[in-house]
């Protein structure tokens, strides 16, 4: 009789340590501004080991989204950004997550409706249109035909952005 309460501890312990560690998850997910639904792919080494890049083989395109969280049996891509959130995301951001959004559905076959934009104090909801699909394919041909030109000339008039540059130190058109 003496050993009858290890029968209801070590199981009761168990399923505290369960609930415990599930506790923590939540929490965790909810500090870096993740939406319900199961994490199947991270990309920040916070839950284990990072993933193998998403790849289109029709564009040649290669991506790993900070996240790719599962919503019943739809892939939602997360890019999260360190930085506070502008009032408006930056194009280059929706770009950048809508290229996750192509990757995802080229590799899952399934079209994300949309995908999320993380900043540290707020999180944006961009619509994965056929527009915005568009806008990366012709972007990713654009960019590959630059490749072959012998001058590209500087594409902004930001300073800011010139002074981290690192082909700043060659450039012959920086600011």
């Amino acid at each position: 009789m003496e050993t009858s309460w290890y029968f209801i501890a070590i199981p009761l312990a168990l399923i505290l340590a369960a609930l415990t560690a599930l506790y923590l998850i939540q929490k965790a997910k909810q500090r870096i501004g993740l939406p319900a639904g199961e994490i199947i792919y991270a990309d920040d080494g916070r839950w284990g080991k990072s993933r193998k890049p998403l790849y289109d083989s029709a564009l040649g395109l290669t991506g790993k989204p900070d996240y790719l969280i599962k919503k019943k049996d739809v892939l939602i891509p997360v890019e999260v950004k360190s930085t506070w959130a502008p009032s408006h995301p930056y194009d280059s951001h929706i770009l950048q997550l809508a290229a996750y959004c192509l990757l995802t559905a080229s590799t899952s076959d399934k079209r994300p409706p949309y995908g999320l934009l993380r900043y540290r104090n707020r999180t944006f909801k961009i619509a994965y249109t056929e527009e915005l699909e568009e806008e990366v394919i012709n972007l990713v041909h654009e960019i590959r035909s630059a490749k072959n030109l012998a001058v590209l000339d500087r594409s902004h008039t930001q300073a800011n952005r010139c002074a981290r540059c690192g082909y700043r130190s060659i450039c012959i058109q920086r600011l």
